[in-house]
Order: C-alpha cells, then structure tokens, then sequence
C-alpha cells in the first residue's frame, strides 16, 4: 500500500505576458461592471486569449489534458513510491500545441512549470490572479479608489471540501514596466475522501475577471479518477480501519483478575488448542503495556493495566519457585501466570510458570530484565514515581540484580545463559552469552541505575551497576561488532595468541567463519553478531539484540547508524515480503540436524529459525527514529500492513522472504497486534520515543586498547 493516500494539492501556473492597461479614469462603477458582463456573455474569437477558448475544443482540450495528466502519473510513479511525503505535485502537465491558437506559444521553464504566453489584444479581458481559499471567506478587497467590493461582487465557487474561487482586478499604470500576470489554481482534495465517495462536477463561475472557457480546461472528476486508480485515496482509510481492528482486539484479549486487568493474552485463535497461548506471558505483554501508555494521553488509554501488571507480577517473585526437588533464585521472575476460577473456594487464583512448564524446562532469564525496563517506561510516561519508589518494587529490582551481578568464576562481563532462556525458548545454539540477553541486562542497568534510592544497600548496588555498566559496553562494542574491516581483521587472525596483549582474544579459528557472511556483509554497514565465548564466534544477525542495543546506546551512534545501513543494504534478507527476520540466516542440513536436534517446528526459514515475526516492528521502528531514519521503519509497516490483518494477525510467517503464514502460527497473536500499534504511534508521535529509550551515557570512560606484536 503507498504511503501516498490523499492528493493534498494540484498546482499549475500559467504566466501570460500582456501589455500594461492606463490608470482608469473613472472608478469601478455598476455601468461598467455589467459592461463587462454583457461582454464576457458574447462569442469571443478563440485566438484573443487562452481563458476564451470556443466550447467546440472543449472535448479535444479535455482529452488531451486527461491523457497528459495519465503521462505524467506514469512518469513519476516510480519516484513518488520511493519518497515520503504528504503531497505530489504534478508538473508539465503539456497542452498540444495545434489545440491552441496559433498566437500561443507554449514554453517550459527549467522548474516543469508551464507557461502560456499571450500575444496582447485590444479586445482580450486580462486576469491577474486566481486563488484558492480553503474553508474560510475571503477577505473583502478594496476597489482602486478605495470602496471595498462587498461579498456580492466577489466571484465565489466551492469545490469538493469548502473551496472558493476568488478574482481580483487590479489597475497598473502605464508608467511601469510589463509585467507577466498570473493564473494559479490549486485543487484541495478531501484527506478522508475514499473510492465510495462521489464528487460531483461543479464549475467555475462565471466572473467578469475569468474567461467563459477557462473552467472548461479543468475537469475535477477526471483529476480525481485519475488519483483514484493510482490508490492515492484509499490506503489511509484501510490503515484506519486497520488500526481500529488492532485495539478492538486487543482490548478482548485482556485477563482480569479481581475485576482488573492484569495484563493480555497470548494469542485468542479460536481454531486452534490452547495449550499455554491463555496466560500472560511477560516478554509478550511488553507492547502491550506500551501502546495502553502512549496512548493513555488520549481516550482509550489505559496505564492502570501496566500498573497491575507489574505489582502482580512482582507479587508472583516472591512465591517459592521449585522445579522437581530444585529452588530457583528468589529474584527470578515467572515466564506467565494464568488466572484460574475455584468453584470450591468462589474465588479466582494465580497459577504462574517460572520455566517448569516451559519447552526445555528452562527458566526465563529475560522475564526480570523487561519488567524493570517497563516500569522505567511507565515511570517515564506516567510521571508517577510513587511506584518505583515504593519499598516492595524497590526490593524487587534488587533481588533481579543480585541474580546477574553475584560473584562467580566469570572471566567477562557478559552474562552466561543456557539455551531457551529469551525469546527463542528452543534449542537454537545461542547457549553462552547470546547478544538478545546482553542488550537486555544492558538496559536493565541503566533503567535500574536511574530508578535504584540509594539508601541502605542501595548505594552500594548503584556503585556496582557503573562498574559493570562501564564493562559490559566496552566488551560488547569491543568483541561483538563485526562490519567489513573487523571481519577481514578476525579472517587474517593468527591463532595461539598468549599473554594479555593478544588480538585474538577468544583464540578464533579463521577457518571457522562460514561462507555465507562474506557475501552478506557489505562495505557499508555492520551489526552486533550473535555470541562470542572461547573458540567460538556466532555471525548470526539477531533483531532483538541489536535493535535493543540501539535503544539502550550499547551501541555507540557510529554503530547504530552502520546497523541500519545494513538493514537497508540487506532489506531483501532481513525484511522480504513481511517484516521482521528473527534470526538470519536459517539453519539447514547437518547444521539444522546438529544445533536443533532435528526440531521439527524449527526447520530453515520457519519459527525461531529465520522465520519472520511482525511482533518485532516495534523495536525497529523505536531503533529507526532514535538513528533519524524513520523512513525505514515507515517502509517496513507499509509492507505489514498489505497482509497482516488480512491474514489474521499471525504469530510468524514462514519462508525466506516471510511470504507464507507460519505452519504452526497461531492467528491473532496479541503481541503481533500490539507490536503494530505501538509501531504507527511512534511513527505518528515521534515523542513516544523517550518512553523505551535511553540516551548514551557520556560518564561511561573506555578504556585505551593495545595491540599484540603478533598482529
């Protein structure tokens, strides 16, 4: 669908040449005004002016405008669908020379404007200027000797939505140079006309100013159908229907517990078996929570659901937490919650999942680190600290922290994690230290270090938050960015490196680079690859990583900024037909058989494994307007919007270019909805921005790097 939905204005100019007229020697008088009417009501010879052009070459001028302004459609169709912007203006639209006089020349300036010249008649009427005022009156004009017309003598016409055409007469006197006089007219279309609107023809007022034959140059209707068949006027009333749908529904999806809401179900696909898509999952409420607070300014808002949210599930981290005979740290948050109705007791009850129901039985080690990024983002919203700074959310946040910041054997700064414990909850062979995850803690430092009252222990836990903060980023913007020449670097590695000053830090084996990453990666553009740990470099492109790392500034700009360019160099691998690759590339073959222990939901191009996941587009829409880029993240909804609602709001699609519907997707996935809802709101309201991103911390010092001998 193009961006283009509405015409917002048609102009041409025309410049006529015409002799200066003698000062008047009498004022306007009503003898002289019918004089011009009775004179503008004769048959005029067509070769006097172009405004008098004979009703008989009405239908050839009229074929021949509608078929220039087809021409012109054609023309520059292909750049309009490239650039963003609210209007198009149609130039050079051409006039076939033999339908005009043979005194009229036609001449086209370097600016695609066209010009008409006259040759000077005696007996020709001259216009100075033709305006378009839009929804109002025209201010009363005054006459040459001071009287102001009043509004009966004015020439008025209103156009499709309010317009009104207005002439004005103005004496020169002879003593002045000539000056070229013109004609303008722009044609306002109405932002929510649609194809089911009918405008009716209406034209131009006779006027003592205008020439008989000047309306009949320009047909409305056949401007509009032109639009029409284009899809200019179309696409803003679908995305508006669209919209509606996405928060009609996901207000049904909301869980109540007590009468409240609490948070949104997973997925509402009536055709399919719920198994665990009823509870809240907290990774998938995040969008949820996000679009209920930007919009919260306006009605239907609802920021109390984010609240709830996050008191319950804080309520549910301090419940025992056992996996067979194992207890789980106490700082660990469930992956969901459910809310079950007790016909014995008559009363509802909380059943939460922290990982022993899960795929693989692994606890969520993510769940923690989005809570407190979306308290930050409520706090920052809401303006209501009252929450944050209360004792129980206060310990919450310190117990999730002492979780990643207790001492351990850890040689790095980056946080060890088993497989399945983020997003991609199946074995995918992002065991170690998975980017997704470092971005996450990442953020969850920051937001914690701005939220954190030092007082008691707090003091103590802000200082080792800075220590780590300062570590994490040099390591990640150190190790983990790979661009052209830092894969050349890592392709010319030496290996068997010792002591501290070695290059080849992790002891990476060049020959295990794979062949796909040296065509993949550009000279323009880098990204943030998917783990490192001893011997081992993952180069796969992660979307959650890298996009949450633009909006935490773990990425440095010049990093943010090579990231989308990669996104743009590589839009056909990382976005296709449908928005947004996951994972790129898919594993195949023995890798596939090997990583995923022959997962039969993860095969190449499918789920976790490079399928195509519209819920994302609102961490690359948030990532594009942090780098200035938003023409990215509008062009990726554009492609969404073609398909999404209309394929039911899929939880993934499948293929290399996410053309098809995921074979095990379930159908309206709530966080597919939100995704898109918090996407347009940004998009519309770049001030929503704040409210999921940080600054970069100019406190944060790196360290001086040093180079082995070896290199």
């Amino acid at each position: 669908m193009s961006s283009f939905t509405s015409l917002n204005f048609l102009e041409v100019t025309n410049e006529a040449g015409a002799a200066p007229r003698p000062p008047s020697s009498t004022p306007f008088s009503e003898d002289s005004e019918k004089e011009v009417e009775a004179t503008s009501g004769k048959e005029v010879e067509p070769v006097d002016s172009l405004n008098l052009i004979g009703l008989q070459q009405k239908e050839e001028r009229t074929t021949l405008i509608e078929e220039q302004l087809s021409e012109t459609l054609e023309k520059e169709s292909d750049v309009v669908s490239e650039k963003s912007s609210d209007f198009i203006v149609f130039r050079k639209c051409k006039f076939a020379e033999n339908s005009l006089p043979s005194q009229e020349k036609n001449i086209f300036k370097d600016d695609g404007v066209s010009e008409y010249v006259e040759k000077p008649s005696s007996g020709s009427l001259e216009t100075d200027n033709v305006k378009s005022i839009h929804n109002g009156n025209p201010s009363l004009e005054s006459r040459e000797g001071g009287t102001p017309y009043t509004p009966e003598e004015k020439c008025q016409d209103s156009v499709g939505n309010g317009e009104s055409y207005t002439s004005q007469e103005e004496n020169e006197s002879s003593e002045k140079p000539e000056e070229k006089l013109k004609k303008t007219m722009r044609v306002q279309s109405n932002e929510n006309i649609s194809d089911n609107t009918s405008v009716a023809h209406t034209s131009l007022k006779s006027c003592a100013s205008v020439g008989t034959g000047f309306e009949k140059n320009f047909e409305l209707n056949s401007i509009l159908s032109a639009i029409r068949s284009n899809g200019f006027l179309e696409g803003r009333a679908e995305n508006g229907a669209m919209v509606e749908e996405a928060w009609e529904t996901l207000q049904k999806s909301y869980v109540y517990y007590k009468g409240k809401p609490v948070g949104t179900l997973a997925a509402m696909d009536p055709t399919a078996e719920a198994l665990n898509y009823n509870q809240v999952f907290v990774r998938d409420f995040v969008p949820s929570g996000l679009a209920c607070l930007m919009r919260s300014a306006s009605p239907g808002g609802d920021p109390v659901i984010v609240k709830n949210f996050l008191l319950k599930t804080l309520h549910l981290q301090g419940w025992e937490k056992r996996i067979d005979n194992f207890t789980l740290g106490e700082g660990v948050m469930p992956a969901s919650f459910k809310v079950l109705y007790d016909s014995h007791r008559q009363k509802e009850t909380l059943v939460a999942d922290f990982g022993g129901s899960a795929i693989g039985r692994v606890a969520p080690v993510d769940s923690g680190f989005w809570w407190i990024i979306l308290l930050r983002s409520y706090t920052k919203c809401t303006q209501d600290y009252t929450l944050s700074e209360m004792p129980e959310v206060q310990r919450g946040m310190k117990l999730i922290l002492n979780l990643c910041l207790s001492d351990g054997f850890d040689t790095f700064p980056t946080l060890l994690c088993a497989a399945g414990c983020s997003m991609i909850d199946r074995r995918m062979g992002i065991y170690g230290y998975p980017i997704e995850i470092q971005a996450l803690f990442y953020f969850a430092l920051r937001c914690s270090r701005q939220m954190l009252k030092p007082e008691r222990d707090g003091k103590e836990l802000i200082e080792r938050i800075d220590k780590r903060i300062t570590a994490l980023s040099y390591h990640i913007q150190k190790y983990y960015w790979l661009d052209f020449t830092q894969l050349n670097n890592i392709y010319r590695y030496k290996t068997e490196e010792y002591s501290h000053t070695a290059v080849n830090k992790f002891n990476v084996i060049p020959e295990s680079i794979p062949d796909w990453v040296f065509d993949f990666m550009p000279l323009r553009g880098g990204y943030l690859i998917g783990n490192v740990s001893p011997a081992r470099m993952d180069f796969r492109w992660f979307l959650v990583g890298n996009c949450i790392a633009i909006l935490s500034s773990l990425a440095t700009p010049a990093q943010a900024t090579a990231i989308m360019d990669l996104i743009e160099e590589r839009w056909e691998d990382l976005i296709g037909e449908m928005p947004l690759k996951i994972v790129y590339p898919a594993l195949e073959g023995h890798d596939w058989r090997t990583v995923t222990g022959f997962d039969p939901k993860n095969t190449r191009w499918s789920y976790h494994n490079g399928g195509t996941w519209p819920a994302l587009i609102w961490l690359l829409t948030a990532a594009c307007i942090k780098n200035g880029r938003p023409q990215i993240a509008k062009r990726a909804i554009e492609l969404m919007e073609q398909r999404l609602s209309k394929n039911g709001w899929p939880e993934y699609y499948d293929g290399k270019a996410g053309r098809y519907v995921g074979k095990q997707a379930r159908k309206y996935q709530t966080w597919s909805i939100s995704g898109y809802l918090v996407a347009k709101l940004m998009i519309e309201n770049p001030a929503n921005l704040p409210i999921i991103s940080l600054e970069e911390d100019k406190r944060i010092s790196m360290p001086k790097l040093t180079r082995s001998i070896s290199f």
